[in-house]
């Protein structure tokens, strides 16, 4: 098993040294979903719901939360990221949330993804909670990574 690279020798938490790293292309894919009613999701789906467009603040609030992650997540480091995007998928009794971070830095851009969706999906909880309070988030993951020197990696 490797060592766990934010601790040091003495088992203390640590930021990573990036400093010494080259920038190369990196880039993050991210993805949840939300379970909901049927009347729930078509109120979604025709931004009918009591708090307006659903989807379009779940967007800027997932895009919003990927900036922020440094300061979200502990001994994560603050990156100047070059893109965000949030998308939805609509299925049966569910809205799929898909982010993708990236940028040209010397640390990877997972956590931006996965605070990206997750962020998305809370926003779409709290915008539909008047209809349906049972509503159910599963299913965050990474999808893929590419770039940096562990190289590319998809889920199966």
């Amino acid at each position: 098993m490797s060592r766990l690279t934010h601790l040091d020798e003495s088992g203390a938490a640590r930021m990573v040294d990036v400093g010494g790293k080259p920038q190369t292309a990196r880039s993050a894919t991210a993805e949840g979903r939300i379970r909901m009613a049927p009347a729930t999701l078509a109120a979604v789906r025709e931004g009918s719901g009591p708090k307006g467009d659903v989807l379009a603040a779940a967007r800027i609030a997932g895009i919003m939360a990927a900036k922020k992650t440094g300061e979200l997540i502990p001994l994560c480091h603050p990156l100047a990221l070059d893109a965000v995007t949030v998308d939805f998928a609509f299925e049966e009794g569910a809205v799929r949330v898909i982010a993708r971070a990236s940028l040209t830095g010397k640390t990877g851009v997972e956590m931006e993804a996965l605070t990206a969706a997750s962020v998305a999906l809370l926003t779409i909880y709290d915008m539909a909670k008047a209809l349906e309070k049972g509503m159910v988030v599963e299913g965050l993951r990474l999808l893929e990574k590419t770039g940096g020197k562990s190289g590319d990696w998809r889920a199966e």
